[in-house]
């Protein structure tokens, strides 16, 4: 399995239709097959596609029906990805080849997204370092594959899931084990707030692609592996587990685990900042997530997200923050102790500027009610169960501005510069977090 694997990797980086042979696809492709090759407006498939009449977009995909989401696979070189899934698709001739078939695409296309980022897949005339086209080619494979109408029964749900897994990076993401070297686990999310502006990006996502797979140098001359995932902007992933697929074998013990773990995710305008506290709590209603979800939760009524196991209102960050707030420019960096709680004993929510006080019930940590405070607490709370002493926490980064007025422009000078000033800040910041060696 692990060969086919590795062989279907290979050939969907060199761009190849399908995993096997183009003759061998043919043949085996079911003579029903069918999926759109151009997924834009939500609705039924493209004319000439077998799509499967069930198929429904979700809000999330119904973006792709304006046509600027097209743009960003295209103006980086990914536009492959979308013109040759379908045929890749056909190829599977029963669903656990489909599963592999997924795998690999998935794994390609984060692979290139990161050799991208990194400078090492030139093409189009996007930043290398933009977050964007990674996501909306990802989604607009996902319409393709909710549309291929296979010869046999397939559980759709959990093929995304594969899908989505894997060109998250989640599969991929083993440390190499070299004696000497620390081991850095981070994560970045999606855009989001799309219904307001299209063409947002996330700095943090553009932070880990760059730095995914990289060996720095820390402040103190010790090497480090940094290894990356970017996670999704949707309650019903992080309700799921994704979170913890992804920061679970990194907790594990052994040459394969992280010596440090930091989740990454845009915050403030104009500072960095340092979470010290994660709360348990979802609060950010009428806010929603990038499906159009909503979390439950509200300042006045906070709730606990779905699926945690047992932990405290509030977990306190064990990264070296005096050693990472000294990175003071081009942003300043802060360590942000305010929380918001209803105080033991009351009903009513207060904000502290100095942490929870005993007994409280969560409202909110440092980084809000939303999603970016519960990748904190997911991961910190899991840490606390698997790897008690190992140092981990949150980094928000600035908000990245500087789009161009005409919404028509994707991109433009202050935009992109402002996005690699803010990863390489991200980058310096990380430097920085030298723990006491273990």
């Amino acid at each position: 399995m692990k060969i086919f694997r590795r062989t279907a990797l290979v050939a969907a980086l060199l761009g190849v239709t399908a995993v096997l042979s183009p003759t061998a696809a043919q043949a085996a492709a079911p003579p029903a097959c069918g999926a759109s090759a151009a997924p834009t407006a939500p609705g039924p498939a493209a004319a000439g596609a077998s799509a499967d009449p069930s198929a429904v977009r979700d809000p999330e995909q119904a973006r792709l029906a304006d046509p600027r989401t097209a743009a960003f696979a295209d103006r980086a070189a990914l536009g492959e990805f979308v013109r040759r899934f379908p045929a890749a698709l056909c190829s599977a001739r029963d669903a656990a080849e489909a599963g592999r078939i997924l795998d690999a695409w998935g794994e390609s296309l984060w692979q290139a997204a990161v050799n991208r980022a990194q400078g090492r897949r030139p093409g189009g005339d996007l930043a290398a370092g933009d977050d964007r086209p990674l996501y909306w080619t990802r989604l607009r494979m996902t319409v393709q594959l909710a549309d291929w109408n296979p010869g046999f029964p397939v559980d759709r749900s959990a093929l995304r899931t594969r899908f989505e897994d894997a060109s998250r990076g989640l599969t991929t993401n083993d440390f190499r084990g070299t004696p000497g070297v620390r081991r850095l686990f981070v994560s970045g999310f999606d855009p989001f707030g799309l219904d307001t502006e299209l063409r947002r990006a996330n700095p943090s996502g553009s932070a880990v692609l760059q730095l995914n797979g990289r060996r720095l140098t820390l402040a103190d001359g010790t090497p480090v592996e940094i290894r990356a995932v970017v996670l999704p902007v949707r309650y019903a992933d992080f309700d799921a587990g994704i979170v913890e697929r992804a920061y679970r074998p990194r907790l594990a013990a052994g040459p394969r685990g992280a010596d440090m773990i930091t989740s990454i995710s845009q915050g403030y305008p104009g500072l960095f900042t340092l979470e010290a506290w994660a709360g348990r709590a979802r609060s950010a209603d009428p806010y929603p997530d990038n499906a159009d979800a909503l979390s439950g939760g509200t300042y006045a009524h906070p709730v606990t997200a779905p699926g945690l196991g047992p932990g405290a209102e509030f977990l306190r960050t064990t990264l070296p923050t005096d050693a990472m707030t000294a990175v003071q420019s081009p942003y300043p960096v802060l360590l942000n102790t305010e929380v918001s709680e209803i105080p033991a004993g009351q009903d009513s929510p207060v904000d502290r500027a100095d942490g929870p006080t005993p007994g409280s019930r969560a409202v909110a940590g440092g980084g809000g009610g939303y999603l970016s405070n519960e990748v904190a607490y997911r991961s910190n709370r899991l840490r606390t169960e698997l790897s008690p002493r190992l140092p981990g926490g949150h980094l928000h980064t600035p908000v990245l501005t500087g789009l161009p007025t005409d919404p028509k422009q994707l991109t433009g000078p202050a935009f992109e510069q402002n996005e690699s000033a803010i990863a390489a800040e991200v980058l310096e910041v990380l430097r920085h977090s030298v723990p006491a060696v273990p």
